[in-house]
């Protein structure tokens, strides 16, 4: 069996001291999770090719590319505004597998249930899941249910794996960004974490805010079908600063954004501020960021303009050559700040 992923021994850099221990940070998706990765899992089970830090890995058996990928879903509370635990297990997995140019085709999921969660909500969470599998086109093909002792987990966690066709053709990975490619976001930042710590929170906002929570594999298709696409990454915990971060290092180039070209709805840039957060960081769920060829930029930008979930796509920067692999901002008055990677957690149980 011919495979994409050649595993490789590899040395802990860091070594692991009896009083080191897990953190909530370590699941923020940013430096702390990167941490936690390279210390202890990649040592472990050895460190795969840059393919297998994207969103799917990918197999070839007997000539046939396969994309897949797992994720685990925790969020607090389990219903939000625009979504819930269900429709976020689902679409996840559909859009981890849609960002390395997959055909998303069939879904696993897992249950763990606390003691004393009522059969009404599980049902809630059951069908939303089955709306969300039929809306992007794939179907639950097995699964798994255990339950623990009341107060042993909270109320619900679910994971979900995912299995999808990938074309001999397509190429897309978080390493083959390149000088002079168009970053295009696919709508406004922030959405999720916000409507999910407004819900948590119990804030209230002028407007109703709803999370995007959406499956991304039928806009996907419309872009690929509109021009080249060398990444694609859905920016969820972390936000799209960590996202660019991890693309930055894995293809060794400078992402420079404009700070003016970055879409905000005015009720997330009124909670971030009241919270001191950052939109940069705040986790999304049913957004993408694409670097493509400058000549296919714009038919691809109009080809999602036209589909449901990227009417909001806007031209956000470009690639560039520098010494260092690095993301920064021109401001709205003409400067320059670097971008960092998420460094501990800003938003726990966001997804």
């Amino acid at each position: 069996m011919n495979n994409d992923i050649d595993f490789e021994g590899y040395t802990c850099p860091i070594p692991i001291k009896p009083k080191d221990t897990v953190v909530l940070g370590h699941g923020s998706g940013g430096k702390l999770s990167h941490d936690l990765i390279n210390r202890l899992f990649l040592p472990e089970f050895g460190k795969a090719a840059p393919r297998a830090l994207d969103d799917s890995a990918i197999v070839n058996i007997n000539g046939q590319r396969l994309a897949l990928t797992t994720d685990s879903h925790v969020v607090s509370p389990l219903f939000f505004p625009g979504g819930d635990i269900g429709r976020l297990a689902i679409c996840g997995t559909v859009n981890d597998l849609a960002m390395v140019g997959a055909k998303p085709i069939a879904l696993t999921c897992g249950f763990v249930i606390e003691e004393g969660l009522s059969f009404e909500i599980l049902q809630r969470v059951v069908q939303s899941m089955r709306d969300s599998a039929a809306e992007a086109g794939v179907y639950i093909a097995a699964g798994d249910t255990k339950v623990v002792q009341k107060g042993s987990a909270d109320k619900l966690f679910i994971n979900t794996a995912g299995i999808g066709f990938v074309e001999s053709d397509v190429n897309i990975s978080g390493a083959n960004a390149q000088v002079d490619d168009v970053v295009i976001i696919s709508g406004t930042l922030g959405d999720h974490g916000i409507a999910v710590m407004s819900a948590r929170e119990g804030l209230n906002f002028e407007t109703d805010l709803q999370s995007d929570v959406a499956p991304l594999n039928h806009l996907i298709a419309a872009m690929m079908n509109a021009g080249e696409i060398h990444v694609l990454r859905d920016p969820t915990r972390g936000g799209l600063a960590t996202t660019l971060n991890e693309i930055a290092i894995q293809s060794n180039l400078t992402i420079e954004l404009q700070e003016t070209a970055l879409p905000v709805k005015p009720q997330v840039h009124a909670a971030c501020e009241m919270l001191g957060f950052d939109p940069l960081y705040v986790a999304n769920e049913g957004k993408l960021v694409a670097f493509v060829k400058p000549e296919n930029a714009e038919n691809i930008l109009l080809a999602m303009r036209q589909t449901k979930y990227g009417e909001g796509a806007a031209i956000i920067g470009k690639v560039i050559k520098t010494n260092s692999p690095q993301v920064r901002l021109r401001t709205a008055i003409g400067g320059t700040r670097l971008i960092d990677m998420l460094p501990g957690e800003m938003l726990p149980r966001i997804c």
